[in-house]
């Protein structure tokens, strides 16, 4: 299974955005292909929070927009949302151990938690902080 980071998400939504076209494109097609692909819960709640954050953006999304996308997403049948589970702790306390994790990137932890947990074959970023954690394999596809 592919699990999207929550910078496709926003790249995707985003028309702003400078990778906005590829991220779009991207996710469409993995929505409606027949295969199964996952967003951790918490990258749903990174992605509301980037969105409609008034200093990030001129014109931030309304939070009807943000949600209306969420909803897009979910109805997708291949989608699956990876809610972490009591294991993840135990994982991300190994995690932030072996990637000698500090400040922000504990999200990214958070993460690579929950995909491992829930047997993510390949997490799709474009976020390069992830290759500290090489227990999963993480790939752009907007390159």
């Amino acid at each position: 299974m592919i699990a999207l980071d929550t910078n496709i998400l926003v790249h995707a939504h985003r028309r702003d955005a400078s990778l906005h076209e590829r991220a779009f494109a991207t996710v469409r097609d993995l929505a409606e292909s027949d295969g199964r692909w996952g967003i951790c819960y918490h990258s749903l709640v990174e992605f509301y929070a980037i969105v409609t954050h008034h200093r990030l953006w001129a014109r931030p999304s309304s939070p009807d927009q943000a949600i209306d996308q969420i909803e897009v997403w979910r109805g997708s049948p291949g989608l699956r949302i990876l809610f972490d589970s009591e294991s993840c702790v135990g994982e991300l306390e190994k995690l932030a151990s072996e990637g000698r994790v500090t400040g922000g990137l504990i999200h990214d932890a958070r993460i690579v938690a929950c995909c491992l947990d829930h047997g993510v074959g390949e997490l799709w970023t474009v976020d390069r902080d992830f290759s500290r954690f090489p227990r999963v394999k993480t790939r752009n596809p907007l390159h």
